[in-house]
């Protein structure tokens, strides 16, 4: 097989690859680039380094951040608590701790776990061990203690660098070397980032031979995280996602996201093209993300839809004294947009509001710009360029357009299979002619666009008929009262399956407080008598993970 010019899935078939266009497409990737400013004059040395850089270290966050350095090393790079620190600055600090990490142990095909908030710590790490041609295990930073410990001892990590934080919960790991990626505290016995990024030299260190992947963990709602790793994604990637977002160069970006998810570093990755000013907050607060973006006036904003949620339900006075006027597009992925949240999103902040759909193992597979929501809200959009979304029977077969089946994709990022330890063989999702599973159900609409219709594993068989949980909590979400809401399957007497759904009721004024009878009456109102829930249970939060993912094994343990 010949492989593309931009990469294509391990695997692929021609016939997927003449589709995905790899091969021969090069009007689209130049349309984009120059749209955006990306390409743009430099002077035959400067594009003489950054080639260098390139081939040396990669595409990933070593060449990336080095190239960044050469092109515009005076450019504020990253803001965050403790200040700015500029595109050349962050070359400089990775070359010392670097070094340092090579003191350590961590070596070419060694791995580094990162624990670490959104701050210039876990930006410094991440480039660091990529130039010493370790992978980077990163680490959820809502993992629990034995959650932690299992992922440690399976992935093996030479050295883990975590904010002071989660001390107490690495206690009992076996990790030979840990660093401090945020200190709170003077008195801790360990070094920090800091202080060794201080303590060795700072010029440019040898490429190694090792170009480092990146391993970033499943969002373990159903089970134990498991490592979806990737290597270089390249330039096709970034092509793909901005042929339908409209992101520019030297844009300042506030990523509310966590680091550590696809999504969040998603957008790390294309500061890197973008010369972006990346702008960081540790944590997440939906007064404080505004005030950021205001105050940093920002372009464009990084969120997953939880935090989309808990910004549009502060007091009114407190948005209207946030207006954005900077900001451009706000780009949400990590869960569907539940209800109307889009159309919410919209009318308070405007038009600019980009949803993309994917999964950690498939990355991205649609997008749904603005128009797409305006028209249809509760559409994933279309896929973005490069990237191939098929609709498939349980035998593998495509199916006629308007009919369901599972959701299969295929582009330049699909990962390469389940780490899960030495010894140990690796799993992986089912591919089919080159185009793997996200895991989801779903159908191309007669606009073209694509509806996912929830998780393969998740629908139920409710008097003969399919039913789908979200189909339900989008009903729900629709109440004026309902603030958030999700649903599970449970045994039904008469149905043999039902959905019990868990409600967060609003205490907005002039709402009424409705009872379980009046949103089942929501329900059967607004869809087919078989899917109003059994029961509806009233909760005063939802559990999530800190990506914002509902847990819902933990709703289905709940009395």
């Amino acid at each position: 097989m010949t492989p593309s010019p931009l990469g294509s899935p391990p695997g692929i078939s021609r016939a997927v690859q003449r589709t995905l266009g790899l091969a021969t497409t090069v009007g689209t990737p130049a349309r984009v680039l120059g749209g955006s400013g990306v390409l743009r004059p430099l002077s035959p040395a400067v594009l003489a380094r950054i080639g260098k850089a390139l081939k040396d270290w990669g595409t990933g966050p070593a060449g990336g951040f080095t190239a960044m350095a050469l092109r515009d090393p005076y450019r504020v790079g990253l803001v965050d608590e403790l200040g700015s620190l500029t595109y050349g600055e962050l070359h400089r600090r990775s070359n010392a701790l670097a070094r340092a990490l090579g003191e350590r142990g961590a070596s070419e095909g060694d791995s580094v776990a990162v624990m670490c908030r959104n701050h210039r710590g876990f930006v410094d790490a991440l480039v660091a061990t990529a130039k010493c041609g370790a992978d980077v295990l990163l680490l959820n930073t809502a993992f629990a203690g034995p959650q932690l410990v299992d992922v440690l001892e399976r992935e093996g990590p030479r050295v883990v660098i975590h904010d002071q934080e989660f001390t107490g919960l690495l206690e009992s790991a076996q990790v030979e070397t840990r660093l401090l990626g945020w200190v709170d505290s003077d008195d801790t016995g360990m070094d920090s980032l800091e202080s060794l990024i201080a303590s060795y030299d700072d010029s440019d260190v040898p490429a190694p031979d090792h170009h480092a992947r990146i391993v970033i963990l499943t969002s373990g709602t159903t089970g134990t995280p498991k490592g979806a790793p990737r290597s270089e994604a390249g330039l096709g990637a970034a092509v793909s996602l901005m042929s339908r977002m409209p992101l520019r160069y030297g844009w300042r970006t506030h990523i509310a996201a966590p680091l550590f998810h696809t999504w969040g570093f998603a957008h790390l990755a294309l500061a890197m093209l973008l010369g972006s000013t990346v702008v960081l907050r540790r944590r997440f607060e939906p007064e404080e993300c505004l005030r950021a973006v205001r105050d940093e006036r920002c372009d464009s904003l990084v969120v997953i839809p939880v935090m989309l949620q808990r910004i549009l339900a502060l007091p009114q006075e407190t948005l209207d004294d946030h207006p954005l006027p900077t900001l451009k597009v706000t780009a949400a992925s990590g869960s569907a947009l539940p209800g109307d949240l889009a159309l919410s999103w919209m009318d308070t902040f405007g038009d600019n509001l980009y949803n993309i759909y994917g999964s950690t193992e498939v990355a991205y597979a649609s997008i749904a710009t603005p128009r797409d929501l305006r028209e249809a809200p509760t559409s994933a959009g279309r896929p973005p360029w490069a990237t191939v979304v098929r609709i498939l029977d349980a035998d593998g077969h495509e199916v006629a357009p308007g009919e369901s089946g599972r959701i299969f994709v295929g582009n330049g990022l699909l990962f390469e299979g389940y780490t899960a330890g030495p010894g140990t063989e690796v799993e992986s999702k089912e591919v089919v002619d080159g185009l793997m599973s996200s895991g989801d159900v779903g159908r191309y609409g007669d606009d073209g666009r694509l509806y996912v219709e929830g998780r393969d594993d998740e629908m139920i068989v409710s008097g003969g008929e399919n039913v789908f949980p979200q189909e339900v909590e989008d009903c729900l979400a629709r109440h004026d009262a309902v603030v958030e809401v999700a649903a599970i399957g449970v045994d039904d007497d008469h149905f043999g399956k039902r959905l019990r759904a868990f409600v967060v009721i609003g205490d907005a004024s002039g709402v009424s407080r409705p009872s379980e009878d009046d949103l089942k009456a929501w329900v059967k109102a607004n869809l087919a008598r078989y899917k109003v829930p059994r029961e509806i249970v009233f909760l005063d939060e939802l559990p999530r993970n800190a990506t914002g993912k509902i847990l819902k094994r933990e709703l289905a343990q709940h009395d």
